[in-house]
């Protein structure tokens, strides 16, 4: 194989828009570019998304000659790349607290089958990652919970599923990124256990999905300096990639690396030269998500170095053979299969799964209080609570939707308020029957916490609802009606509309411990 298109074959890249820009074709024609990741803003529709991934594999095939990995961030919930007119499932904590093993299996089967009828062929899900730390930023409600054996057993399902449907999958973020306050697409996180500490928590999900055959794996750019002494974090560490994932644990399947422009890689390491040392240290495919140029100048210097013998020949042999093995694997859809795509079987099953999400996390000996006849809706609008998220603040209100569904009054609150803020909404309260709140990941937005505070002053019924994590929720008197929702888009409110008319119950359980911390109510 020619050299430049073998190490095109390790390469990914994405680009803005709903079409191939000129600039985009000519990097994968020039450089042999061998593989796509794309992100909501690459989506209008579905139509337009089938059309795409068809214009990008003759892209790619006519440069390569192979086909490409056409590759999406669908784990659902707050991190889901399709539109509207597909089916959007529950995220990782939702379909944990359903209970239901089958309901992550479910999930993982509607998400492949619509992705392979898109023209995807590869979801970079299931998360692995045990949520231990309730400060973290970045994975959170991405988690099935705080426990590994949450993520063995659903996480293995939804891997399951997707496969079954014909798409690859990958578990991510090797070797865990649960344990930390810092995201790493803004910042450098370090965890400082053993290897020993490792292999009895965080390391447990990921064996047991790789004796379970999962396809890939993908790293996370974080320092373990217990078992990497070089300063460089997983993704760029001989160490954990070869020694201990290949060697010690036994994976066979694709390596993949996190997106190497995120600050973690880029700032402390730069980007091109992250992406060919992450080669160096056996990763089999490397992101440069959001830019041709940089994933071309990737190619290069990964090409230098391999002409050099920096990078062993017979290693990138033995990798883009891994690569090609599993390109052969890919299958086309049926004919047929675009027809499901959001169709209303899908989108019932869905609906279902975002209803027995729906936790109790503390109710008064009565159940939840009745609305009555002057209900009123507080609650900020969604926002970006890390850059793995994709919220679309124009697509929902909590406030207001739940009051064109269920009457009464709506505020919109800011997603930080201040105390005159504040004060305002607890004016407003009074005289209503009952008080509904939808906090947003409160624990980062203090305002919302101290808007709580002031409601739960009033001694009105008060029903208080995360719609990100549940660790808002820490901390609540005994009195106050707590429900745990783990998203905040249209599906959840819908669920959330047919609780409070009493319609069903909320019957979910709590994936994760509530423990007190200094951000709580």
């Amino acid at each position: 194989m020619d050299e430049r298109i073998q190490v095109g074959q390790h390469l990914f890249t994405g680009f803005a828009g709903p079409g191939i820009p000129a600039d985009f074709a000519r990097a994968v024609r020039e450089h042999k570019i061998g593989n796509v990741i794309l992100f909501a803003r690459n989506v209008r529709s579905a139509a337009q998304l089938k059309a795409l991934c068809a214009d990008i594999q003759t892209l790619v095939i006519g440069a390569t000659g192979h086909p490409a990995f056409i590759a999406i961030d669908q784990e659902g919930g707050a991190v889901s790349r399709l539109s509207a007119d597909c089916t959007l499932i529950p995220g990782a904590m939702a379909i944990a607290a359903t209970g239901q093993t089958e309901n992550a299996h479910l999930a993982g089967q509607i998400t492949g089958r619509e992705l392979l009828a898109l023209g995807i062929n590869f979801n970079l899900a299931p998360v692995l990652d045990i949520n231990s730390n309730p400060d973290n930023p970045v994975i959170g409600v991405r988690s099935y919970g705080d426990t590994p054996q949450n993520a063995i057993d659903f996480g293995l399902k939804m891997a399951q599923g997707l496969t079954e449907s014909g798409l690859l999958c990958c578990a991510k973020h090797f070797p865990g990124h649960g344990d930390t306050a810092v995201d790493s697409h803004v910042g450098l996180p370090m965890i400082s256990k053993s290897l020993r500490e490792l292999l009895a928590f965080e390391l447990l999900p990921f064996q047991a999905a790789i004796k379970a055959g999962i396809p890939g794996v993908m790293s996370t750019h974080i320092l373990f300096p217990q078992i990497e002494t070089e300063g460089v974090p997983a993704t760029m560490s001989r160490a954990i990639m070869t020694d201990l994932l290949r060697k010690r644990l036994g994976f066979n399947g694709l390596i993949l690396s996190d997106c190497m422009m995120m600050a973690a890689i880029a700032d402390h390491y730069g980007t091109v030269n992250g992406m060919d040392r992450a080669v160096q240290a056996g990763v089999d495919l490397v992101f440069a998500s959001h830019s041709a140029e940089l994933a071309a100048r990737a190619a290069e210097q990964i090409l230098r170095s391999l002409r050099s013998g920096v990078l062993n020949a017979a290693q990138l042999q033995a990798s883009t053979e891994r690569i090609l093995k599993h390109k052969q694997m890919l299958r086309p859809p049926a004919a047929e299969a675009f027809m499901m795509v959001g169709g209303p079987e899908h989108r019932r099953l869905a609906q279902s799964l975002h209803e027995q999400a729906l936790t109790a996390v503390r109710l008064p000996p009565g159940g939840l209080p009745p609305l009555g006849a002057s209900p009123l809706f507080i609650g900020c609008l969604p926002f970006e609570i890390s850059q793995a998220d994709t919220p679309d603040a124009a697509a929902v209100c909590f406030a207001e939707d739940l009051r064109s569904s269920l009457g009464g009054r709506a505020f919109v609150m800011s997603d930080n308020p201040d105390p005159e803020e504040t004060a305002r909404i607890a004016a407003l309260a009074e005289g209503h029957s009952c008080l509904v709140l939808g906090t947003y990941y409160a624990r980062q937005r203090p305002g919302q916490l101290a808007v709580a505070r002031a409601l739960i002053q009033t001694g009105l019924p008060l029903i208080i609802i995360a719609l990100g994590g549940p660790y808002d929720l820490s901390g609540l008197p005994s009195h106050i009606s707590a429900i745990a929702a783990y998203a905040y888009n249209p599906s959840t409110l819908r669920a959330l509309s047919r609780l409070l008319a009493g319609e069903i119950s909320a019957q979910g359980r709590l994936p994760v411990a509530l423990k007190e911390a200094k951000n709580h109510v």
